[in-house]
């Protein structure tokens, strides 16, 4: 048996019980819902638009809520600027429910609650770092939350019972329960979500007007940090209104920064310049070298760039010499240039592989482009 995502259903243990309510039929919604269904776990959907309910119920990622169903947990997964309306609703609608919401921002959410008075007890914020550019039940998927951090919001009133089902929410879901306050969770998307977004965003809008001649040099950097300039505006408006004071904390650092760039270039030559500049780049890779790799290990690859052609099955041609050569994929990056008819996969591995690597995909014939001992 299976789901449309493509999902295998199987009756396995888990580590909740009886219903859980959805809240919220769009892509994380419908992807927990997706998620816990391939475990067993009955999973009753509520959505404001019929519409949407319906066609997250077709995709299967769950049945529709009814007024006799008596939920274990309700997940609220709506926009952030309806998310303390439905907790509330959702507080006093299931008395017996613990109740927790996916929202991205923590704090504004629990200042509205806390401004009504609503009693919090059985409320704990929490939020998958999970997502993709495109949203709705459409895009939803059921691997979508493997392996990514679940921010968990809990206070000196949270008891323990009601912390261990969010957290074996999460869980089942196949995500990294972490502990952090609403403040320390806003602080901290601010930094490695929201303002990247910003950034982002204002970046490819520098696309929208290019000559289609500059835009024929497109290069797999710029790829990278325009990636997440897709994502929908009527969201992040919301987004970045709920947490504006550590965004604009942090765009004001960045302005600086810019400025201090730019004025450095405008006189190259002009004595500590370049010193300006080499430090922007040098603490661009301190910051790198700070991010979390593979299984949240600051361990570091060499790569390795292999010319693909652009032919049905090739890249699995790939992989499965790699595995003969005993050589691990670490990551993998592709680029495709415009009008070439290869691609070039970009392949991380241990540091001790890469010469092995390199020998025997070339004994095989393979095209090596470059790799980090060039």
């Amino acid at each position: 048996m299976s789901d449309s995502t493509g999902t295998r259903a199987t009756k396995v243990a888990s580590r909740l019980s009886g219903t859980v309510r959805v809240v919220g039929a769009g892509l994380l919604g419908s992807s927990i819902g997706h998620a816990l269904r391939a475990k067993g776990i009955d999973v009753a959907l509520a959505d404001a638009s019929p519409a949407q309910l319906r066609l997250a119920i077709d995709y299967g990622a769950g049945r529709a809520a009814a007024a006799g169903d008596d939920p274990a947990v309700v997940v609220v997964a709506v926009p952030p600027d309806v998310v303390a309306d439905v907790i509330e609703q959702e507080l006093r609608t299931h008395p017996d429910a613990v109740v927790t919401d996916v929202a991205s921002v923590k704090l504004e959410p629990l200042r509205e609650l806390e401004r009504r008075r609503v009693d919090l007890t059985r409320y704990i914020g929490s939020h998958p770092l999970a997502g993709r550019e495109r949203g709705g039940a459409i895009s939803a998927r059921a691997d979508l939350f493997i392996g990514r951090p679940w921010v968990v919001c809990r206070d000196e009133e949270t008891r323990a019972a009601d912390l261990s089902l969010v957290e074996a929410l999460a869980l089942e879901l196949g995500a990294t329960p972490l502990e952090m306050t609403p403040e320390e969770h806003d602080r901290s998307v601010a930094l490695t979500s929201h303002v990247p977004q910003v950034i982002a965003s204002l970046l490819a809008a520098r696309l929208a007007d290019a000559e289609e001649g500059a835009l024929r040099l497109t290069g797999q950097g710029l790829r990278d940090t325009t990636r997440i300039a897709a994502s929908a505006p009527e969201l992040w408006v919301q987004i970045l209104g709920a947490n504006a004071a550590p965004v604009v904390e942090i765009l004001e650092a960045f302005a600086d920064d810019l400025r201090e760039v730019a004025g450095a270039l405008r006189a190259p030559d002009a004595a500590g310049a370049r010193r300006t500049l080499a430090d922007a780049i040098r603490h661009g890779n301190d910051g790198v070298e700070r991010l979390p790799g593979k299984h949240g290990q600051n361990r570091r690859f060499e790569t390795l760039v292999v010319m693909v052609d652009d032919t049905a099955g090739q890249l699995g041609r790939l992989f499965g010499e790699l595995g003969e050569l005993g050589v691990n994929v670490e990551d993998l990056r592709l680029e495709h240039s415009p009008g070439a008819q290869f691609g070039l996969a970009e392949i991380s591995v241990e540091p001790a592989a890469l010469r092995g690597a390199i020998e025997g995909l070339e004994e095989r014939g393979w095209r090596i482009a470059g790799n980090t001992n060039d």
